[in-house]
């Protein structure tokens, strides 16, 4: 059976994707990107604002348009939050909440009929990875949260704190080195949360991977900055460790950041950026922003702006506060007018373009050892343009002849120009 998987939102969602995947070609089953192919279609669905749940519904109705035949199974975020509403959409065949989500696969196999067989199996080296043209792995380590931001409605649809045991993700891991993958990305709803539940930490979880794989790249997704002990810093000095950390910051007020919950002040983040950057020239820190929080003053968005931009981040997630039902920031008074988030966020947004584009001049004739995507753009008949990522996580590109092949090798490159959303530069091979 052809089976297409699509997502929407975060990393956790890629990894959880990644999982599934395996999981039906280990049952004979193989992954198309082709949705017309497909018997069956697998949607991992998001609802962290009003916008991804809508994006939701929309994916949902438009591949039943597209490929009306398929069976079609919902799971994420919108369909655990909105069963009812997801198992009503036209052509849906199965919803699967998220704290079912380990029983997906065989739900989907056991509780639907399809009119075709199995193929044979797949080898193990023939993963869902490659077949969906990625060169790196997302790696779910944990699910759920323990902490309740006021604004955040994936805590509730993601339930309590749920940790893999480090063996497990040490053996996939392997795995998928040994398939040929040389960047693992590790996720989490509450990354930093991980071993909460099984006598481990984010460190010690960490350091089993640099110490009992060799995968050559090891990056890191969203850690909420109060978490960040001194440990955590010194694991950097391991070069497989990329200088790269997404931290939410969400205000650069702090009488906003005490409505939202948020247990970092800005004096305490400022401190964690400035230790970072010390540690490691060129340090990317990446992080999220709401606006218009509710009761957000001007004077508390003018303080925000001046913080982020003391702060310079190297691209910042933008999001326009909406109300979610279930958490305890829809109740809150005085919401902020709808002009005026949308004119903060023109000004966030502006700021935000600015200090990427200056992040990436600071990296300008720098060299960097770069891993390269599959991604290919014809420049004339005898030269394609071809983009990677450096460690610190900048989309940089190289123009090389059409017959050279360096997908997924990770090579010295010397960025030369900056262009609107990458750099150019030099490759240099041996």
């Amino acid at each position: 059976m052809q089976i297409h998987l699509k997502t929407l939102g975060c990393r956790l969602n890629e990894a959880e994707l990644e999982t599934w995947a395996q999981a039906f070609q280990a049952q004979g089953h193989s992954i198309t990107q082709k949705i017309s192919m497909a018997q069956l279609v697998v949607i991992n669905s998001c609802a962290v604002t009003q916008d991804a749940a809508r994006k939701s519904r929309q994916l949902i109705r438009r591949i039943h348009r597209e490929n009306p035949q398929a069976k079609l199974v919902v799971s994420g975020c919108y369909a655990t939050l909105n069963q009812q509403e997801a198992q009503a959409l036209l052509g849906v065949d199965l919803v699967v909440s998220n704290k079912d989500k380990a029983q997906l696969v065989d739900r989907a196999l056991q509780e639907l009929t399809f009119d075709s067989m199995p193929e044979m199996a797949t080898e193990p080296s023939e993963i869902a990875l490659f077949t969906r043209g990625r060169q790196r792995a997302f790696v779910k380590v944990q699910d759920g949260c323990r902490y309740r931001c006021t604004f955040c409605i994936v805590t509730v649809a993601r339930g309590e704190e749920v940790s893999r045991a480090l063996e497990e993700i040490i053996t996939e891991i392997n795995t998928l080195h040994a398939q040929g993958i040389n960047e693992a990305i590790l996720t989490g709803v509450h990354l930093g949360g991980y071993g909460s539940d099984n006598g481990e930490n984010i460190v010690s979880l960490i350091r089993a991977i640099l110490d009992q794989t060799q995968i050559a790249r090891l990056r890191l997704g969203s850690l909420e900055p109060w978490e960040l002990t001194d440990d955590f810093f010194d694991l950097f000095n391991n070069p497989r460790l990329m200088p790269h950390l997404h931290l939410p910051l969400q205000s650069g007020s702090d009488s906003v950041l005490r409505r939202m919950a948020r247990r970092c002040k800005t004096e305490e983040y400022a401190l964690i950026v400035a230790r970072l950057r010390a540690q490691i020239p060129h340090f990317n820190i990446t992080t999220d922003i709401i606006v218009g929080f509710p009761d957000e003053t001007q004077e508390e968005w003018q303080a925000s702006m001046a913080f982020i931009e003391a702060c310079t981040f190297g691209h910042i997630h933008i999001f326009t506060y909406s109300p979610r039902e279930g958490t305890k920031a829809a109740t809150l008074p005085n919401p902020v007018p709808h002009d005026i988030k949308k004119q903060r966020s023109e000004e966030l947004h502006t700021l935000a373009k600015i200090m990427k584009q200056d992040f990436y001049t600071q990296n300008l004739n720098e060299q960097f050892e770069v891993l390269w995507e599959g991604q290919r753009e014809i420049i004339d008949e005898n030269h394609v343009r071809v983009f990677g990522y450096t460690p610190n996580y900048l989309r940089v590109a190289c123009d090389i002849p059409s017959t050279q092949l360096i997908e997924n090798m990770i090579t010295p490159y010397e960025m030369k120009q900056v262009d609107t959303d990458y750099a150019l530069g030099e490759i240099f091979l041996n």
